[in-house]
C-alpha cells in the first residue's frame, strides 16, 4: 500500500484549493476568484484499498504585510518539511518565470511534480512549450498537464502513487481531513463573505464559530464575524440586515449539504480592530 503526504504549493489563484477539492471529490477548501483565499494548511485524506494519500491545500504565497500573513506563510514552510512530494502549481495564464523562480527559492528536499493548471485555456503549442520549459528544470521530475475545474484527477493520482513510499495508512480510511468538523463549518460561512462582498470585506474578516450543538436533530451553530472597522460592520449588515441574512441563508444550506443534518444558523459581527496583527486574537481565532 502507498501512504504518504503531498502538498500543493504556488502563487495565491494558481488554483490549489480547486485541486484539492478535485483530487478528494469532496469540497473541503474554500474556491474563490479573489487571491489569498486559504489561510490555512489544510489536510485532505484520500484513502483507497490500495494507498493513502494526504493532500495539503497551502496558502498562496505571499510577503506577509500582517501577522496573520505571517501565520498563513509559517503553514507553508510546516508543508515543506514534512511532505514526501510536492505538487507545484502554475497557472498556464500567468508568468511561468515567476512561478519558475518561486519554486526554485523553496529549495525543496523532496521529489516535486509541476503541475500545469488550465490547460483548457491555452493553445496545443503553448501547452507544448510549458511542458517543455518545466521539464529542464532541476526540481522538476515529471510534468502533467490538467484542467482541475474540468477534468476527473486519475491520470494526476496515478503520476504521483509511485513516489509514495509503501506503508501502514496513518488515519481511518473514512476520515477525509484531520480538522475538526468546526473548522469546516468556519470556512463554508466565510466562503460566503468571499462570494457576497466586494473586494477589501473579505480580507478584514474572520469567522469564529462559538456554539456548536446538537440538539434533537438540529445542529445549533452560533458564529461570529470578525471585522477591523465599524463601517465594515455596517456593510456586512447591510440595509435592514439583509446582507447578513444572505450570508446566513446561503451558509446553512451549504453547512446542512455538508453535515448531512437540519442547521439552525445564527451570525454575529463584531468589530476588533487590526485583528490582523493580533497575536492573542489569531490564538482565538485559529490562527
Amino acid at each position: 500500500m502507498r501512504v504518504g503526504f503531498v502538498n500543493i504549493l504556488g502563487f495565491p489563484n494558481a488554483g490549489k484549493s480547486t485541486l484539492l477539492n478535485a483530487l478528494m471529490g469532496e469540497k473541503l477548501a474554500i474556491v474563490s476568484s479573489k487571491v489569498q483565499t486559504t489561510r490555512h494548511r489544510i489536510k485532505g485524506i484520500l484513502s483507497t484499498a490500495d494507498y493513502q494519500i494526504v493532500i495539503s491545500d497551502t496558502p498562496g504565497i505571499i510577503e506577509p504585510q500582517y501577522k496573520l500573513h505571517e501565520r498563513m506563510m509559517a503553514a507553508v514552510r510546516s508543508a515543506l518539511e514534512d511532505g514526501d512530494l510536492a505538487l507545484l502549481l502554475v497557472d498556464l495564464k500567468q508568468d511561468w518565470k515567476r512561478s519558475d523562480q518561486l519554486f526554485s527559492s523553496l529549495k525543496l528536499k523532496v521529489p516535486a511534480i509541476v503541475v500545469l493548471n488550465k490547460k483548457d485555456l491555452v493553445s496545443k503549442d503553448k501547452l507544448q512549450e510549458a511542458v517543455l520549459y518545466f521539464s529542464k528544470k532541476p526540481y522538476c521530475k515529471k510534468v502533467v498537464a490538467i484542467s482541475a475545474k474540468n477534468e476527473k484527477m486519475s491520470i494526476l493520482l496515478d503520476e504521483l502513487l509511485p513516489f509514495l513510499p509503501a506503508g501502514d495508512p496513518f488515519y481511518d480510511t473514512e476520515q477525509i481531513s484531520d480538522l475538526q468538523t468546526r473548522f469546516f463549518v468556519g470556512e463554508i460561512i466565510r466562503g460566503k463573505i468571499f462570494d457576497i462582498m466586494e473586494e477589501e470585506i473579505p480580507y478584514h474578516t474572520a469567522v469564529m464559530v462559538r456554539e456548536f450543538k446538537d440538539k434533537r436533530g438540529l445542529i445549533r451553530i452560533l458564529a461570529d464575524l470578525i471585522v477591523n472597522r465599524e463601517t465594515q460592520k455596517g456593510i456586512i449588515l447591510g440595509q435592514q440586515g439583509v446582507t447578513i441574512k444572505k450570508i446566513g441563508s446561503e451558509a446553512r444550506k451549504d453547512i446542512e449539504a455538508f453535515l448531512q443534518e437540519k442547521v439552525y444558523l445564527e451570525l454575529f459581527v463584531k468589530v476588533r480592530p487590526r485583528w490582523r496583527d493580533n497575536e492573542l486574537l489569531l490564538n482565538e481565532y485559529g490562527y
